[in-house]
């Protein structure tokens, strides 16, 4: 597996990483556990050093199940979690309260089983917390040995600045895919001004992008895509031409259509790690090998072009919803 630096932080990890929420929390029910941990070992000796969790995935589920599953690689593994969102009597709020941050530190520490957070983003941002204020907390952190690096999650230009003047940031997660592609406009250029990296969170459209979502699929009421506006039958039909243009490429490559969507990522900028999630292990193996397929500067032009005529139905969440009203902030 190749290595990508994020930024100018000297952090390094494996050029895709895992993201493991959907192994306990928000695909509908929680895969087995031994399971997972195989899938997660598969994923180490395949060369991944980059694991993601949230102590909101579950609740708690997710960092415990992560913390078991590295710890035989404790020193030869970056793993990734988040503090700030709080799930309350069913429903998530935000807490960035300096003294919450403090709990939630400690909390994870001891599930994910280590003595420092390699990775600790902001999950959200709070608005009634000033950013300055979370920053300077993650930097006595910081300073205590408790955090390595932190990162920011969905958040916006001007916070991502004010953030990274107080201390600087060595990661910015946000989704960034072949069908979200709201994050070149605004925030790559600024991370690249800044030396900061990109972790995008599904590279693969949430699965839509692999191809293999029929246009007239259903969603359990426990797997998010259920309440997605993009996932309705409209819209899986209307945005089967971008998948029509990905078959078409991937065929020329030699290559599946999830592989032609992770190498699409990785090319844009040598600095973007991506996160896909999977609890299968052929899956696993897919996305990895997507690392190796190579998009020539001709290809990519020429993909970005046929792109660019390709009108995405359907937003990314909900109008009005909590999750759509956090992201950006």
């Amino acid at each position: 597996m190749k290595k990508r630096g994020l930024g100018n932080s000297g952090l390094e990890v494996s050029a895709i990483g895992l993201g493991c929420m959907g192994m306990s929390h928000g695909y509908g029910p929680a895969s087995d556990k031994k399971e997972m941990i195989s899938l997660i070992h598969r994923a180490f000796d395949c060369g991944v050093t980059f694991f993601d969790t949230a102590e909101v995935y579950g609740p708690y589920a997710n960092e415990e199940l992560v913390g078991e599953a590295l710890a035989p690689f404790k020193g030869k593994v970056v793993i990734a979690t988040k503090f700030g969102i709080q799930e309350v009597g069913g429903k998530q709020i935000l807490d960035s309260q300096p003294e919450h941050i403090r709990q939630s530190v400690e909390g994870s520490l001891k599930r994910l089983r280590v003595d420092t957070i390699d990775l600790y983003y902001q999950h959200r941002v709070d608005p009634n917390v000033p950013t300055e204020e979370v920053a300077v907390v993650v930097q006595d952190l910081i300073r205590e040995g408790k955090v390595r690096y932190w990162g920011l999650s969905e958040a916006g230009v001007e916070t991502i600045r004010r953030a990274h003047a107080i201390q600087p940031l060595t990661a910015v997660q946000s989704e960034y895919s072949m069908m979200w592609r709201q994050p070149e406009e605004e925030l790559l250029p600024a991370l690249e001004e800044l030396g900061i990296g990109f972790v995008p969170f599904s590279p693969l459209g949430k699965g839509f992008l692999t191809g293999t979502i029929e246009k007239n699929a259903t969603f359990g009421s426990s797997d998010f895509r259920s309440i997605v506006p993009r996932f309705n039958p409209e819209n899986l039909e209307a945005n089967q031409a971008l998948i029509n243009l990905i078959k078409e490429v991937a065929a020329g490559k030699n290559a599946t259509s999830a592989q032609i969507a992770l190498a699409w990522v990785l090319a844009q900028k040598p600095w973007i790690v991506p996160i896909p999630g999977t609890r299968k292990l052929e899956r696993l193996q897919e996305n990895l090998d997507a690392a190796d397929v190579e998009l020539t500067a001709g290809e990519l032009r020429a993909l970005n072009v046929a792109l660019s005529e390709i009108k995405i139905s359907g937003d990314r969440y909900p109008a009005g919803s909590d999750y759509a009203k956090r992201a950006g902030k």
